[in-house]
């Protein structure tokens, strides 16, 4: 079978010490020579014949227009010859060049207009008006429809240019033609009621008759029931002429108190921050996008760009391949999705960008998403979430604001339906903010009486400073003895919860709450739990945290108990997999590999990010990723959000010093049982090695009780004291153990 005919690519076309012909760099060396001289020879800085001759050459040619040509040949070879930055700054797109072309010609016509045929030519030869360019397009108009139809032709095409250079839409343009009409006609404007009169507006009579300012039905009420005697007929409202549908009813809400005076105010909260949008930089990555695929043979075309805070998306639409068989046919086919996803390397080196996230294909859409960082990221602030729109349609008492997406549209979830929340990521990309975001939220929205909190620092450095809220059931827990006793506490609560709504005969809080409100009794607050760091519990008491965590996970939502754990060792030993299968909602900050990505997500994505708030959310309801940057706190604005509470409630913040589950610690602190000392000798002198935490994994028990065993064996000689330096304890055999009499 012949083969088909090799093509050389562009780059390569002709000899190759003709090469350099090709290059942007030679063509902008030559149009910044040829600028640069004529200018000089224009401000007659260039003497002698040669700078005459040059400026009468080029005035001849394009008159007084010589002087802008000589500063568009100058940006054009400074765009040329001056890197990325130039071509950043100096990008016009071929609509616009376009459009400048227009318009110089245009002018260059209306220029050479005032002279009169007969010296036309004589003063464009001596360099006067619009030149030879602008004669010539003078006459040509003149003789095809004389001289008034061609100064307006000239006119629109200097007008149509530099709309077209400046981007003046045709919505600009029709919007002013309305309102010019409008005002002519003397007619009421677009978008308004009211009528352009030059006085002021003459009284109507209000009688009977007149018909109201608005349509009846927008502020009609039912009618008041009539008796027998005074009948009284009602014409219906007179409807528009096309109605727009009636939007389907919202679900009805759940049970919410009325907003309490007591609630803190979003005043608290710094203000939002805007930032204008850099559309130079936008348009030079869309024009690099596009040449470095078409480079790599994947031609396609940006479509859409939305820009958010912190990366901008471009929306690619993939374009067509023709490839030619051996019989002569033609075949066309799409470019594949997995081309353009392999580019992401070459597109990052190509943009000087970190790193770029390509979503193929975007959910929904007939796009490839390519995700590139901003040179100027924004923060989102909590108080631009709060008070946007998402937020107050989300009806739960346990609404939260995530942040922004890549469209700069703010993004709130209820935790009340994920039901449970995993955030994990390496040190420093914003776990403990976003933490901070959703307890501000909770306390920004709700009364002590609707949600109880329960947090848990082992860092001591984050939490501690909701203590003295009423909110709280206690002060923030710091041990982790405390911790392995609150979950067993939460996990006694549940069971009790449970034991009430089968009395009362209801499924869920929400149904007992209603119950409660319409018999007058006291309902039952959400709970909802916050794990500052995972990694440190599961090091110390994996068994029993992994043991109450997975049953609250798989039962608590039904009781309101809800739970956001975060880490930062997102690794199998911590985020186990019965932990991944109880908690379907996670937000995923920026990590190292793409193996702790797969951890937290179960794919990859989270190595891509940009850190300080960049994050992947995965809800509970959606088998996609969500890019968001999240909702930044500070600590000047959640010290306002506590204090405004401890002032409100002072008397509550002092009795929330009572913890609940204290009884249950002192219970796991209290004295050893002989059979539980004599299994714990046992276990110490077979395997030859004593402390703690061992004894805390092979009897189950949490590290307080286990800590007192190893006490309670060293006093009776069973082991040695403690050597220090993390070496284990010195374990007797029975023959040096004490005598008798001081032994079990």
């Amino acid at each position: 079978m012949p083969r088909a005919p090799q093509t050389r690519p562009a780059t390569e076309l002709g000899p190759p010490r003709w090469r350099w012909l090709l290059k942007k760099e030679t063509w902008g060396a030559a149009l910044g020579l040829v600028s640069g001289i004529t200018a000089l020879a224009l401000l007659s800085l260039l003497g002698g014949v040669v700078g005459g001759a040059i400026a009468g050459f080029w005035r001849r040619f394009f008159g007084w227009g010589v002087y802008p040509l000589v500063i568009i040949g100058l940006a054009a070879s400074v765009r040329l010859l001056g890197g990325e930055r130039a071509a950043r700054w100096l990008y016009l797109r071929p609509v616009q060049v376009l459009g400048l072309e227009l318009a110089l010609l245009g002018c260059l016509g209306l220029l050479h207009l005032p002279y009169d045929a007969w010296n036309g030519l004589a003063r464009a030869q001596a360099g006067d008006g619009g030149g030879l360019v602008g004669w010539g397009l003078v006459n040509i108009l003149e003789r095809a429809g004389g001289r008034l139809p061609a100064g307006l032709i000239l006119f629109a095409a200097a007008v149509v240019g530099a709309a077209l250079f400046f981007g003046i839409t045709r919505a600009l343009i029709r919007t002013a033609g309305e309102q010019f009409i409008a005002v002519v006609a003397r007619r009421p404007l677009p978008g308004t009621g009211s009528e352009y009169r030059e006085g002021p507006a003459p009284l109507r009579d209000e009688g009977p008759g007149t018909p109201p300012a608005r349509p009846a039905w927008l502020d009609e009420e039912p009618p008041a029931p009539q008796t027998a005697a005074t009948p009284v007929r009602r014409e219906p409202p007179a409807l528009p002429a096309k109605r727009p549908a009636a939007p389907a009813p919202p679900p009805a809400p759940r049970w919410r108190p009325p907003r309490s005076a007591s609630l803190p105010s979003v005043e608290l909260l710094a203000p939002a921050i805007s930032s204008a949008a850099d559309d130079a930089d936008v348009r030079y990555q869309r024009q690099t996008i596009e040449e470095t695929l078409a480079h790599f043979g994947v031609p396609a075309q940006v479509v859409e760009v939305q820009r958010g805070p912190t990366v901008t998306q471009f929306g690619v639409e993939p374009g067509f391949v023709e490839r030619q068989t051996a019989g002569g046919t033609v075949l066309r086919r799409k470019v594949r999705v997995n081309r353009i996803a392999a580019l992401s390397n070459d597109l990052a080196l190509a943009l000087a960008a970190p790193s770029i996230r390509i979503e193929a294909p975007v959910p929904g859409r007939a796009l490839v998403g390519i995700e590139v960082p901003n040179r100027h990221t924004t923060m989102v602030n909590l108080r631009s979430v709060l008070e946007s729109d998402g937020f107050r349609r989300v009806q739960s008492p346990l609404r939260i604001a995530l942040g922004q997406d890549v469209s700069g549209r703010p993004v709130a979830a209820d935790l009340a339906a994920m039901p449970h929340l995993l955030i994990a990521g390496a040190t420093g990309t914003g776990k403990s903010v976003c933490i901070n975001a959703l307890i501000t939220c909770l306390l920004m929205g709700n009364t002590p009486e609707m949600v109880k909190l329960v947090l848990v620092d082992p860092k001591r450095v984050e939490l501690v400073n909701y203590n003295g809220i009423p909110h709280l059931l206690a002060p923030a827990v710091v041990e982790i003895e405390q911790t392995v006793a609150m979950l067993r506490w939460l996990c006694r609560e549940m069971d009790r919860r449970y034991q009430e709504f089968a009395q009362a005969k209801v499924r869920h809080i929400e149904g007992y709450n209603a119950l409660a409100g319409r018999r007058k009794a006291e309902r039952l607050p959400y709970l909802a739990v916050f794990v500052d760091e995972l990694a440190e519990l599961m090091m110390v008491a994996p068994d029993e945290v992994e043991r109450s965590l997975c049953r609250l996970a798989q039962m608590g939502r039904a009781t309101g108990i809800h739970l956001v754990v975060a880490t930062q060792r997102p690794s199998v030993d911590v985020v186990t997999g019965l932990i991944k299968a109880n908690f379907p909602a996670r937000i995923a900050f920026a990590v190292s590999t793409q193996i702790d990505s797969r951890v937290i997500l179960d794919t990859a994505g989270a190595e891509q990010l940009l850190g300080r708030g960049d994050l992947l959310y995965m809800s509970s309801d959606a088998n996609r990723l969500v890019r968001l940057q999240g909702c930044f706190v500070s600590d000047a604005e959640i010290g306002a959000v506590v204090d405004h509470w401890r002032q409100v409630a002072p008397a509550e913040s002092e009795a929330t010093t009572a913890v609940p589950w204290e009884a249950l610690l002192d219970e796991e602190e209290g004295g050893s049982d002989e059979a539980l000392l004599r299994q714990a000798m046992e276990i110490v002198r077979g395997a030859h090695q004593a402390s703690a935490s061992f004894l805390q994994r092979r009897l189950r028990i949490g590290y307080a009780r286990a800590a007192r065993l190893i006490e309670e064996l060293e006093a009776r000689g069973i082991v040695g004291p403690d050597p220090g330096g993390g070496r284990p304890r010195e374990v007797y055999t029975p023959r040096e153990e004490p005598p008798a009499g001081d032994t079990i």
